[in-house]
């Protein structure tokens, strides 16, 4: 059956992507993936946040169908309001991960995302979150340990997120993943996780693979997603890694560069 559109998947980041910097999302992107949806698409929204700072906005969006959370961990259905799966960071390897890491550069500013759909974020001590996202602080290390965790997040004071990511790879990648998703945001994930882990498996319980698939992102997170998924585009405000690996590169987040690329394979 030919549907009109040449991919069965569409696969978008959030932040830096299907978002604006004010988190909304154009009605011309919106318009354009209804178009793509109703020729047959399926949409998946793939992001670094874990589902409780994800929820609020598929709400928003009225997206009722599986998103992939917390850089692949979690595969969450949003219209049943459910985590279908969820990985955790085993957190005596990532203690000693943290150990191998300040051992290198000096002590970090630590956060931490614990595990399920209403897990709180904790933040702690010197740690700065973007944007206002929920965040419970705590000053007590053992706070962060007490309960199971996506993923850690790391900042440094003089490091770059570039920077602080290639030091924590050298230091600790061979006991945790290291992603760095955004303006000061680098994370420590369970190893061998990403988000082309969490999309396939997202896809499969679609009945789709890799070929079907065209992928948008912005950064160095999304490169694994991009070697996945069938045709790979990064928008313009892109980080230069993620732009070396895409097989092309659309207008920015603001410019609404997922549409551009939509309205011209609905052409």
């Amino acid at each position: 059956m030919s549907t009109g559109f040449p991919y069965k998947l569409i696969a978008t980041d959030l932040d830096g992507t299907l978002l604006r910097s004010d988190e909304s999302i154009s009605p011309r992107t919106r318009a354009a993936l209804a178009a793509a949806t109703e020729a047959g698409a399926a949409h998946i929204v793939v992001t670094g946040r874990a589902a409780p700072w994800t929820r609020h906005i598929l709400d928003d969006l009225g997206y009722e169908g599986l998103a992939v959370c917390a850089q692949g961990a979690q595969v969450y259905d949003a219209g049943e309001h459910r985590l279908l799966t969820s990985v955790t960071l085993d957190r005596q390897i990532a203690g000693l991960a943290l150990a191998k890491i300040e051992a290198e550069v000096g002590p970090l500013y630590l956060a931490a995302s614990r595990d399920g759909l209403d897990g709180a974020v904790l933040v702690g001590p010197g740690y700065t979150v973007t944007g206002k996202l929920p965040a419970t602080p705590f000053t007590d290390a053992s706070d962060l340990w007490s309960a199971p965790l996506n993923k850690i997040y790391i900042q440094h004071p003089t490091l770059t997120d570039d920077e602080l990511a290639e030091a924590a790879r050298e230091a600790a990648g061979g006991f945790v993943g290291v992603a760095m998703a955004g303006a000061g945001i680098v994370e420590l994930l369970p190893l061998g996780l990403s988000k082309a882990t969490g999309l396939s498996l997202a896809a499969r319980r679609l009945g789709l693979k890799a070929a079907d698939t065209i992928a948008f992102g912005d950064m160095p997170n999304d490169i694994a997603m991009f070697a996945w998924a069938s045709h790979s585009v990064a928008m313009a405000n892109a980080h230069d890694e993620l732009k070396a690996v895409a097989d092309e590169v659309t207008a920015s987040n603001e410019d609404d560069g997922i549409a551009v690329v939509l309205e011209r394979l609905l052409a």
